[in-house]
């Protein structure tokens, strides 16, 4: 099994040397030699400030961190293949904030710890029709990332270590299922498991696509669960205008000696339209209250949902209820978003808070990206007032 351990080395100069030769598809091969010797390197750096001012905690963090992740897929022999990854994350200056590993905890959390990992490490086999299978630590992101997903944003990625099979034999249709035996966290925590996952789409009706989802969580504690749901997306062309919409719903309980009052349900409405490049979308996302944590969702990209200042990362006792406005577009090829959120919770309706996002990004060809995106919330009944500012440079080949 793969392991992960405390960085020894850097592996950024190694990812430069390489770079020349990121380039091209990899082939089928004749022969074992030729499948090994003809893959395809990859190489994905990400330099990034992070700033955070939170009110309670004196200092602001500062982090200046870079994460380089280097790889090798090799060619397909008899429908076999490989792929490895290693990714390293560094504090390029002083660690002036707390990742939640260096025990500085005078600092606002900046989940972006030193570590050096081999962040994928699978077989995968394509010699059954219409069939794609994975043994091994790998990547796995399922529709929005909302139930599961690699937490794309952090420096360090979350990766599940078991088995993946993807089917597309039935028309119109994909069917995902997973056993995931161990999760490698955004922490360098390794979770042991004993997780299914299965996924059905069928995107084949004229009005959008329709998905039906289980998730069985044994998380080897009482926080084990299981969802299950059901989510709707679309979209209509209407002349010059598009119409956006998405519904969802799923119930959550207890499951393989998770604590017997977990019983939630998420709910979610957002519709929204598409004109002249600019997309406007209005949402009311509910992670609905139970009699002991709320509903919960330890697999997602949780920073993508319910604010970037990440201060419901947990979903409270009470539940939370989300009201969203995005307008976002493209101006001189920049990327352009701004959210804002009102946030409260799903018993007694209180007041938690607002918040305003706000991210300016933009491409330069296939390779280089940069970016800044802000977060601004205002606590009124839960957690405290927190700002927070980034500014990235990426490339990827």
């Amino acid at each position: 099994m793969p392991i992960r351990t405390p960085r020894p080395h850097r592996l950024a100069p190694l990812g430069a040397a390489l770079l020349l030769a990121c380039s091209g598809s990899v082939p089928a091969a004749d022969t074992i030699t030729e499948a090994l010797a003809g893959g395809k390197p990859s190489l994905d750096m990400r330099l990034r400030y992070e700033n955070v001012d939170q009110t309670g905690i004196s200092k602001n963090a500062h982090a200046f961190t870079l994460r380089t992740r280097l790889g090798y897929g090799t060619g397909t022999y008899l429908g076999v293949s490989a792929f490895a990854e290693f990714e390293d994350t560094t504090a390029v200056s002083d660690d002036d904030y707390n990742s939640k590993k260096n025990g500085k905890t005078q600092y606002p959390v900046v989940a972006d710890p030193d570590a050096t990992a081999v962040n994928q490490a699978y077989l995968q086999y394509t010699g059954l029709p219409d069939t794609r299978i994975r043994y091994g630590l790998q990547r796995v992101i399922l529709d929005n990332a909302r139930f599961v997903g690699n937490v794309g944003w952090r420096q360090n990625e979350q990766t599940f270590q078991g088995f993946t099979l993807v089917n597309t034999s039935l028309p119109d249709t994909t069917i995902v299922y997973g056993y995931v035996t161990e999760v490698h966290d955004i922490l360098e925590n390794h979770i042991d498991t004993r997780s299914h996952i299965v996924h059905l789409d069928y995107a084949g009706l004229p009005v959008g696509k329709l998905t039906a989802y289980g998730y069985f969580l044994d998380l080897r504690n009482q926080n084990s669960n299981k969802t299950l749901g059901l989510r709707f997306t679309g979209k209509q062309d209407l002349d010059a205008f598009t119409l956006l919409y998405a519904l969802e719903y799923a119930k959550q309980s207890d499951y393989k000696g998770g604590n017997n009052a977990i019983d939630g349900d998420y709910r979610l409405i957002e519709v929204g339209g598409k004109a002249r490049g600019i997309t406007a979308k209005l949402g009311y996302e509910v992670l609905g209250h139970d009699n002991y944590a709320g509903f919960q969702t330890p697999l997602a990209t949780k920073h993508a949902f319910n604010g970037w200042a990440d201060k419901f990362l947990t979903t409270p006792k009470s539940g939370l209820e989300d009201v969203y406005l995005s307008v976002g577009g493209k101006l001189a090829g920049i990327k352009l978003l701004a959210v804002y959120h009102d946030f409260s919770s799903d018993q007694g309706s209180t007041d938690y808070g607002t918040e305003w996002n706000l991210l300016a990004a933009k491409k330069f060809g296939k390779h280089y990206s940069v970016g800044v995106k802000f977060a601004d919330y205002n606590a009124d009944k839960f957690a405290t007032d927190t700002t927070k500012f980034w500014i990235w440079a990426g490339l990827k080949f």
